[in-house]
């Protein structure tokens, strides 16, 4: 599987707040080498939950994206997981979404 960045995928992705994780979409935020080389990828989690935190992103293109209903790219909430644990990539940020989500990443990081 190519691992791309802004590609959707489908992962467990882990909750910040218990010992478990849900199945849900998230976005490869890792350059393409990360992978390759050490197995595994930067994710940010992508909810449908409508509540607003500093660092959230709409995404504008859901088709393109592969999501079936309004959704948001929660850059605040990144995961590192061993990209064999990918279950299947669904989709790719349009060029508009990946630029929001480009500024996003930007204000919650510290670079």
């Amino acid at each position: 599987m190519i691992l791309r960045p802004y590609a959707v995928v489908v992962v467990p992705f882990p909750y910040s707040d218990r010992l478990s994780e849900k199945r849900r979409p998230a976005l490869i935020v890792s350059n393409a080498d990360l992978p390759e080389m050490l197995g595994r990828v930067w994710l940010a989690m992508i909810t449908s939950v409508g509540s607003s935190e500093i660092g959230d992103v709409a995404i504008g293109d859901l088709a393109k994206a592969g999501l079936p209903v309004a959704s948001i790219i929660r850059c605040s909430k990144i995961a590192t997981l061993d990209a064999n644990r990918i279950v299947r990539t669904i989709g790719q940020l349009a060029e508009p979404d990946v630029k929001a989500a480009q500024e996003a990443l930007r204000l919650c990081a510290a670079f």
